[in-house]
């Protein structure tokens, strides 16, 4: 396995001014990063996959849907936005080198209907996404979509959930992705879930309970990497931690207090738990 930090931990845009952390995240033993994509040309991720080889640094990435873009809704045109952008956040990923763009780009994010979701949204969500896997298959890219938990959304809650649209879907390259933050709320048995997930998981983010560093908090790690292990587990593990370093990001992830001394806390201390974590499991 290897594993990666979220760059969301600093940015939800990563420019130059951002370059001179990869070193840092080389240094603390990691083997990529996780790129958001929410604005951006080619030249610009061009420019960035220059600057991760200088590092030896390998990427994926992750998006979201927006209101404006959102392959549940009822009208035509936003969800045609919707595979647009997908097609944007593909072409993205293929420019960056990334294996895997991941998220919950089924639907956005803290916009509520007021009920679960019905087989209609379903249906619309599952022709759009459909459409973006072929897309993605042609740029060598793997979707992996990601519940969350029903104070974030309402479409996509638990692995079952998401495991039946991958199948409802049926392209191989469609899977799902596991999140122990949102899995800490949903899941009743955390190695039942990712059992029932194994044969469609292709991406995991390991988030602690309260979004700092993994292994601080109350997620059940033990039961989680076992579990991982147990289905040979052999794609990225991305560390997700999100600080107030940027105010529009810590209002969107809700981070009203700081859940850690420093980034390079989470770095060292996130990597060196992920590799305790896996050498406990080998």
């Amino acid at each position: 396995m290897r594993i990666s930090v979220n760059m969301l931990l600093w940015t939800a845009h990563v420019t130059k001014d951002h370059f001179s952390l990869l070193g840092r995240i080389r240094q603390a033993g990691f083997d990529g990063v996780e790129i958001p994509l929410f604005e951006g040309s080619q030249q610009h991720f061009r420019m960035l996959r220059r600057a991760l080889d200088a590092e030896g640094l390998a990427c994926t990435t992750s998006t979201i849907a927006t209101q404006e873009a959102n392959p549940i809704s009822s009208d035509e045109p936003v969800r045609r936005a919707a595979l647009d952008r997908l097609r944007w956040a593909i072409d993205a990923s293929q420019t960056l080198q990334a294996d895997v763009l991941a998220g919950p780009f089924h639907s956005p994010l803290a916009v509520f209907s007021g009920s679960g979701p019905t087989e209609e949204e379903t249906r619309r969500a599952s022709d759009v996404l459909r459409n973006a896997a072929e897309i993605a298959a042609a740029a060598d890219l793997t979707l992996a979509i990601e519940s969350l938990n029903r104070f974030e959304c309402y479409f996509l809650n638990t692995v079952v959930q998401a495991r039946s649209l991958v199948e409802r879907i049926d392209h191989p390259r469609f899977r799902m992705m596991y999140d122990t933050f949102h899995a800490h709320i949903e899941e009743k048995d955390v190695a039942i879930a990712i059992a029932h997930a194994a044969p469609v998981l292709a991406h995991v983010h390991v988030s602690e309970s309260d979004r700092g560093v993994p292994g601080t908090g109350q997620v059940r790690w033990p039961e989680t990497f076992e579990a991982l292990r147990k289905m040979h587990y052999d794609h990225w593990l991305v560390i997700e931690a999100f600080g107030r370093a940027l105010p529009a990001l810590a209002a969107a992830t809700r981070i009203w207090r700081d859940l850690f001394v420093s980034d390079q806390e989470v770095l060292t201390r996130g990597s060196c738990f992920v590799r305790q974590q896996l050498g406990r499991s080998a």
